[in-house]
């Protein structure tokens, strides 16, 4: 079973990016199941349905999210509704939403997504490590396929997370920081592991957003409403390879491709 994770989609310039290369990709590689971290695909921070939904008809099967879940008021209402749309599951409880999906491939192998949300530079949600325990305990009684979106600032944390999972599940693939890694392996037990797939977005940016109004915060410290950039984007993914009896990963490819 081939996976394809595609990095945080930023705007429309990411949204562009998916549309141009994920259908070759997925003829190309004979992709069976693509995951993407969404949560800021709707003009650089949250998500809508329509933007959802433009997503799901680009071939996408699950979308994952972070700590921008919540920047569009729509998502609240929408995230309920939307079963493909998962969330970190160490939110408290009641928080709108799904945190984990168990879906099955055209040739009918189940897979199971779990999002989890760092704390490390983050917001202080539940534990990552325990909520993970329990989530995935639950996961196994459908499949030993599960991708893990472990959503973190800090490198040690997600390192961490993949040391702790390892053997438990089949990947577990870093996003938030839109900086592409050069860390993917193996581990010794059989789980795919990349500190951070990066971001699908604009290239002439700084992870997204108009250099130029990045640089005048650290200059000024002065507040100002980020906009995404535009121009040239970048498509950061990494394609995983899985065994579907065994849920253990074979290999794992880091890709980045250039739109104009």
């Amino acid at each position: 079973m081939k996976i394809l994770f595609i990095g945080d989609i930023v705007g429309k310039p990411g949204r562009k990016a998916v549309r141009e290369s994920v259908p070759d990709l997925v003829n190309k590689l004979k992709i069976d199941f693509v995951i993407a971290n969404g949560e800021n695909a709707a003009g650089g921070f949250g998500i809508t349905r329509s933007v959802g939904e433009e997503l799901f008809a680009l071939g996408i099967h699950v979308l994952t999210s972070g700590n921008h879940i919540w920047d569009k008021k729509e998502a609240v209402t929408y995230i309920p509704k939307e079963s493909r749309l998962i969330r970190p599951a160490n939110y408290p409880a009641g928080v709108p939403g799904e945190s984990s999906v168990v879906m099955k491939t055209a040739s009918g192998e189940k897979i199971a997504v779990l999002n989890l949300s760092g704390r490390v530079f983050m917001q202080p949600l539940d534990c990552p490590f325990q909520t993970s325990q329990r989530e995935i305990a639950a996961l196994k009684q459908e499949t030993k396929v599960i991708v893990v979106d472990f959503h973190g600032e800090a490198t040690s944390e997600k390192s961490a997370m993949g040391w702790f999972l390892d053997g438990e599940v089949s990947a577990v693939i870093g996003t938030h920081t839109h900086v592409q890694t050069a860390d993917e392996k193996i581990l010794p037990r059989g789980t795919a592991f990349i500190t951070d797939v990066g971001m699908t977005g604009p290239v002439d940016s700084v992870i997204g957003v108009r250099k130029e109004q990045i640089i005048g915060k650290f200059l000024t410290h002065v507040p100002v409403r980020f906009e995404t950039a535009s121009g040239a984007a970048v498509l950061s993914c990494v394609v995983v390879d899985i065994n579907g009896k065994t849920g253990k990963a074979s290999s794992i490819q880091r890709l980045q491709l250039t739109i104009d």
